[in-house]
Formats: structure tokens, C-alpha cells, sequence
């Protein structure tokens, strides 16, 4: 599947909520999901009963437009997560919030995922004092991950850190505003992740397709 170049609020408005993709904008009154609070498209606010199969096709949409992931990605991201001793749909999850650029997000490293991963992409984030310019980038508990000396005065990053430690860092990393540098205390848990995702059922929608 190729990868989407459109407006990214279209999404926000197709999934039914924020996916925040567009950085601040999704914080503010501004946002198309609060203004218009229904499905794009000429047929947008007539759309009928979603059947069971739409409805874990949608979810699974979601969670890869979240993480900004492609298809084929996902795909192995739910491999990795079945073949792995654990709830499959919380391993999946947590394979998603600990790539490189997600966390990057998180720190306020890139007001969006698609900035952070921009960011990352530049060599501009280190793991562990070397520069990773890989966006998938599998986080560890202990990791220290940090801005490079070069662009610590950049304005977009500074802001956005700011922005971030206004609405407050997760639970499982350590962030040291000053210093640009956070340490990733412990895996997330499914508490630490977005509660309104239901990944069960894109399991069950993966499980069948295997299945056949």
C-alpha cells in the first residue's frame, strides 16, 4: 500500500477522532475533528451501519495512521507480536510506541510523529550518545535518548518540547528538559497507551486473514 500524501485532518475525520497528526493544531479549537465531527466526502455525514468486518478493518486503519506505518510494516510488527510469549495485541502496541520516532514524539523531539520521524531521519536524535537516523528503531528499557549537540537550538525542537512537557511526558521515560536527554525507565505497559484503541479486534481481523 502507498504511502498517503493527502491532507492529514481527512484521516482524523475518516477514523472518527484525533490521530493527532498535524502537531498543535490538534490541540486547538482550529482542529477540522472538532469543527466538523463527521466522515469526509460528499456522502460524509449520511454514511450507514458499519459491519463487524468495517469496523476491525477501521480500527487496524487507525493504529497504522497513528504510528504512521505502512501496511507490509504492520504486518510484520503483528508477526513479531504473535511469535512473542504475551498478550498479542498489548506486544503489538507496545513494538508501535517504542520506535525511535514515536518516542521522539513523545519527548516533544517533533510537535507530529511525521516530524519526529523527520527529525530522527536528519541524525539529529542519539541513542545511547550514537546517532540513529533509523525511524523504526526498536527502543529498549535503560536506552538514553538525546538530541544532538547541533540542533538543541532549534526552534521547532525547543517549542515543541515545551509544548510536550506542558501536557505532561509518559510515566516510562525520564525526561530531562534542560539537557534534552530522556531514559527509558521500562517498557510501556497497556495503561501507558492510548486507551481509545481496541486492539483486540485488529487482532482477531489478523488472526482471520492468516487463517485463510
Amino acid at each position: 500500500m502507498a504511502k498517503y500524501t493527502g491532507p492529514s485532518c481527512r484521516l482524523c475525520r475518516r477514523e472518527g477522532g484525533k490521530l493527532f497528526l498535524k502537531g498543535e493544531k490538534c490541540f486547538s479549537d482550529k482542529c477540522p475533528v472538532s469543527v466538523r465531527a463527521y466522515a469526509p466526502g460528499q456522502h460524509g455525514q449520511r454514511r450507514g451501519r458499519v459491519s463487524e468486518y468495517g469496523g476491525q478493518l477501521r480500527e487496524k486503519q487507525k493504529i497504522r495512521r497513528i504510528y504512521g506505518v505502512l501496511e507490509g510494516q504492520f504486518r510484520r510488527y503483528f508477526q513479531r507480536a504473535s511469535q512473542t510469549r504475551g498478550v498479542t495485541g498489548e506486544l503489538l502496541l507496545r513494538f508501535l510506541e517504542l520506535r525511535l520516532d514515536n518516542v521522539a514524539y513523545r519527548l516533544g523531539f517533533g510537535a507530529s510523529r511525521a516530524e519526529a520521524r523527520q527529525v530522527v531521519r536528519h541524525g539529529h536524535i542519539l541513542v545511547n550518545g550514537r546517532r540513529v537516523d533509523i525511524p523504526s528503531y526498536q527502543l529498549r528499557a535503560g536506552d538514553v535518548v538525546s538530541v544532538a549537540e547541533s540542533a538543541r537550538t532549534h526552534i521547532r525542537i525547543v517549542s515543541a518540547v515545551e509544548a510536550a512537557a506542558g501536557r505532561g511526558f509518559p510515566e516510562w521515560v525520564s525526561m530531562d528538559t534542560t539537557e534534552l536527554k530522556a531514559t527509558i525507565k521500562a517498557v510501556p505497559v497497556r495503561e501507558d497507551i492510548a486507551p481509545d484503541l481496541n486492539e483486540q479486534v485488529v487482532v482477531e481481523l489478523s488472526l482471520s486473514k492468516t487463517g485463510d
